[in-house]
């Protein structure tokens, strides 16, 4: 009985010896944002999720909402269709919205780079509203442009109903959609020159100057984040979209649900730190670079180039090397005019090993439009010519 006994005694000691890793190992997954309703924690450039927690449980995003009104307006800005110096009027529906504003009185004119600065810095609602009435003509049409848009970035948890954030029914988001929101976002570089500023003023020569301070005090406490979104509300708690870069290498973590701005920080900056004490980037080409030429079918020009929608690197764990990558290049072969400038023409994609490593679209890198007959007609005429 006593033989047993002690038998018994072995056992469970073992059991317990093989199990403590395995304990140890549950316990560092959910040490990085324990307190957090979701989390993510992604590599800006591969998309490579490096922690998550619930990233895909719907939430209400609050002010990070405006990720996605930044999208649209950082888009019209790309394509040409506004200028940073454009004058925006308010309306007296855009200036009648509560919670965060930069207090826009109806009527009232601003550019769009200083609203930006107004939705960027200090999260206001009435400036978002009177950027989407000056893009879209209302708020319903622009709703309409986010959710075409997150249809478009491969959103699938996340439905809006306005351009702030402000609670609404059946307006949420997740982790992961909020994380894709971010690294769509910074495709556009100027985003950083108004996400990064800690302060800044509005009606700086009248006698309502309007100090701006960061909602995301990040911004200034931790070196290297310069974005992009906090949000808050009751219902929401404390959440945000928050981006830092160390050398090569950004990073995007999203934290929803916190119990304090203390707490909010604190999940987001030991992501942060795990994210750079244990990768490295390798960056391949920068946004913008021209990687093959493609023909347009009746364009005024022949061809335009393909060019990267945005910065591609290779992601590594501190250690290993990223050798031995291979690119392979999809083009559009049969691409006809009229083509605008970043239009999607192609796919780049990196490999390692047969492994997909970054996938990403290629875009047109200028306007292509119709030739005329009478271009055409000289181009068929010199092929004739010189085939005879």
């Amino acid at each position: 009985m006593k033989c047993n006994f002690m038998k018994l005694l072995v056992v469970i000691f073992l059991f317990s010896l093989m199990t403590q890793p395995v304990l140890a190992s549950e316990k560092k997954s959910t040490e990085l944002a324990a307190q957090a309703k979701s989390a993510i924690l992604i590599e800006r450039d591969t998309g490579k999720v490096l922690y998550e927690k619930n990233s895909d449980q719907p939430l209400p995003p609050a002010s990070m909402t405006k990720i996605m009104t930044m999208i649209l307006i950082m888009e019209a800005l790309d394509k040409g269709e506004i200028t940073f110096k454009d004058k925006v009027r308010a309306s007296e529906y855009a200036s009648s919205m509560g919670g965060s504003q930069i207090f826009l009185e109806p009527g009232e004119e601003m550019t769009v780079n200083e609203l930006l600065k107004g939705i960027a810095i200090g999260s206001g609602n009435d400036a978002s509203m009177a950027m989407a009435e000056h893009l879209a003509g209302s708020e319903d049409k622009f709703v309409e442009m986010m959710n075409k848009k997150a249809k478009e970035i491969g959103l699938k948890h996340t439905k809006f109903q306005n351009p702030t954030g402000l609670p609404v029914d059946d307006h949420y988001s997740t982790a992961h959609d909020m994380a894709m929101m971010g690294k769509e976002l910074l495709k556009y570089e100027d985003i950083i020159n108004y996400t990064s500023k800690y302060e800044d003023y509005l009606r700086e020569d009248t006698d309502k100057k309007f100090w701006l301070v960061n909602t995301n005090r990040l911004v200034k406490f931790y070196p290297g984040v310069d974005g992009l979104k906090t949000g808050f509300t009751g219902q929401a708690k404390y959440c945000l979209t928050a981006t830092a870069k160390k050398g090569n290498m950004r990073v995007i973590a999203v934290v929803f649900g916190a119990n304090t701005p203390k707490e909010r920080n604190n999940e987001i900056t030991k992501m942060l730190d795990y994210a750079f004490s244990q990768y490295t980037t390798t960056p391949l080409y920068k946004k913008d670079a021209p990687i093959k030429k493609v023909e347009v079918n009746k364009g005024e020009q022949k061809y335009v180039n393909a060019v990267t929608s945005e910065p591609l690197s290779v992601l590594a764990k501190k250690g290993t090397t990223a050798k031995d990558m291979k690119t392979e290049v999809k083009l559009d072969e049969n691409l006809n005019a009229p083509v605008k400038k970043g239009d999607e023409i192609g796919t780049i994609t990196i490999k390692k090993d047969g492994k997909v490593m970054s996938k990403s679209p290629l875009v047109a890198e200028e306007d292509v439009e119709i030739a005329s007959y009478w271009q055409l007609f000289k181009r068929t005429f010199s092929l004739f010519s010189q085939t005879s």
